[in-house]
């Protein structure tokens, strides 16, 4: 038996998925976009690690193999106790990793010029994301898929609300 607390949020979100049946690693990536949305990402790099390690783990099985060499993956009984036992322990608290954000904190070390452009592209990049939000919205076919999209758009309001904050400061 794994021990839930050996689960990482990367690997309990491809149980998750996987409960909605086979899938690649590629499958699994697009998925994860499509329903965490701006909440959680994963990226392809992580999908490709944490798969054969919840294999090893007893957590998924190889299924059918695909074209051009894709492997589909299976969760199995045991993936779906551990990923429920991880659902039912303690969140712990959110943590916000972004790279742009920790960019514009520290403007102050570049030039007027290279921070009004930081501060331009942060906007833009914002702005798309709260753009691409709102159609998610709008296209979201049940509540939750629009909650999450809710979510995401009231993410990219905040970080457009506060790149002029510090572009103003």
């Amino acid at each position: 038996m794994v021990d839930v607390s050996d689960l990482n949020a990367t690997a309990a979100a491809l149980l998750g998925l996987l409960h909605d049946g086979p899938a690649t690693g590629g499958e699994l990536v697009a998925a994860a976009d499509d329903r965490f949305g701006a909440f959680f990402s994963v990226t392809r790099s992580q999908v490709y690690r944490e798969l054969p390690a919840l294999a090893e783990q007893g957590l998924v099985r190889l299924g059918k193999q695909g074209p051009r060499s894709s492997q589909q993956y299976v969760i199995t009984a045991a993936g779906k106790k551990a990923f429920k036992a991880w659902l039912l322990t303690d969140a712990g608290p959110d943590h916000l990793r972004s790279p742009l954000i920790l960019r514009l904190v520290h403007a102050k070390s570049l030039t007027p010029k290279q921070r009004a452009n930081l501060f331009e592209a942060a906007r833009a990049t914002y702005t798309e994301q709260l753009d691409e939000a709102k159609a998610a919205v709008k296209a979201a076919p049940d509540p939750v898929t629009k909650a999450v999209a809710e979510f995401g758009q009231a993410h990219a309001r905040a970080a457009v609300k506060l790149v002029d904050a510090l572009a103003n400061a």
